[in-house]
């Protein structure tokens, strides 16, 4: 079975991998696609070296259909289609004693931590499956993971109807959050500066703006006659970003972290104390968040499919993130595994 390896240096070869019979708790996945995120970008760029083991196979947005079945594993059956949420807690620190597993302190990533999904056969903990439809497009479910990424911020969020939110930041996640706070209700407002982002923003019906040229906290105030947003999610990463959050939310309102800063920002916490604002981080997901977005992508609930830019072969992969860190207009490149 080939596989991409992740080689140091901004490398990535094309090799061959064993498939791993799964041991007792565990199910071996043929995998179909695998989409490219800003995580697996920071790997390529060199950035998680002391982290990832190299020779590493990375990746973790996929879907697949389950090929073999370890001899514990209840309630699946071989041939059924799958995504997997790539959370291994340990099930014994604090914050998996307290309920919080997902954000354990001893946390293993799948495609971070241990290989990942850009290869054809994968095995993983049955504990991290999670069941799709039979009719859903492959391709379409392998943007699951990162839609239950928005799911998270945006519950995290308490983003309710009729409330005026805005997105700070219009990469594939902020536009996902945005389409799922809008399907929640919420009128929403994206901050971007990217000009093929903001475009697509607008094909999808959102306010979009360039906070370069339009001032973004008085066109919030116009909307919301001088009261602010009711909730601000912080996407880009950027000190920019950090310092428009809290200029942006109303009095007690709710700014959500969600992207993941490289620096330690400036923050006006004077602005936080003034107007008892609620400071909340978001990482990662809860079973429930994938539930949800399944039920969003499999219902067509959500246009989740205007931000596949492209699907290409395995081969590829090195291609691809050269294209990416050189900027081109690409949204999600999803990698089908099959193909070479």
């Amino acid at each position: 079975m080939l596989a991409s390896y992740y080689q140091g240096h901004k490398t990535f070869t094309l090799g061959d991998a064993p498939i791993v019979s799964p041991g007792p708790a565990q199910v071996r996945i043929e995998v179909a696609y695998c989409g490219i995120c800003g995580t697996d970008l920071h790997i390529y760029q060199g950035h998680m070296d002391k982290r990832v083991k190299i020779p590493q196979i990375i990746g973790h947005e996929m879907s697949g259909t389950i090929a073999e079945i370890g001899a514990d594993v209840k309630g699946w059956q071989v041939g059924e289609r799958v995504v997997v949420r790539p959370l291994d807690p340990c099930g014994e620190c604090p914050a998996c004693r307290a309920g919080h597993a997902h954000i354990c302190q001893r946390l293993k990533f799948l495609g971070i931590d241990t290989p990942g999904a850009f290869q054809g056969s994968w095995t993983v903990p049955a504990h991290t499956l999670h069941r799709i439809p039979a009719d859903m497009p492959l391709d379409r479910a392998a943007l699951i993971e990162p839609v239950a990424v928005a799911c998270h911020d945006v519950r995290r969020g308490g983003v309710q109807k009729g409330e005026f939110v805005v997105v700070i930041g219009g990469g594939p996640i902020g536009m996902l959050i945005a389409m799922v706070a809008r399907h929640a209700g919420a009128q929403v407002l994206l901050s971007e500066i990217n000009p093929h982002r903001l475009a697509l923003a607008a094909d999808l019906g959102f306010e979009a703006i360039d906070p370069r040229q339009t001032d973004p906290v008085a066109l919030v105030e116009e909307r919301t006659g001088g009261a602010g947003a009711d909730v601000v999610l912080e996407v880009s990463g950027s000190q920019a970003g950090a310092a428009q959050m809290t200029q942006l939310a109303r009095t007690r309102g709710r700014v959500v972290v969600v992207a993941i800063f490289s620096f330690k920002p400036e923050i006006d916490l004077h602005r936080f104390f003034w107007r008892e604002l609620t400071l909340i981080g978001a990482r990662v997901y809860e079973p429930e968040d994938f539930e949800r977005a399944i039920e969003l992508v499999s219902t067509y609930a959500i246009p989740v499919e205007s931000l596949i830019s492209d699907r290409r072969p395995l081969g590829a992969l090195q291609n691809v993130f050269e294209e990416i860190e050189a900027g081109k207009n690409l949204m999600k490149v999803l990698i089908n595994t099959r193909e070479v």
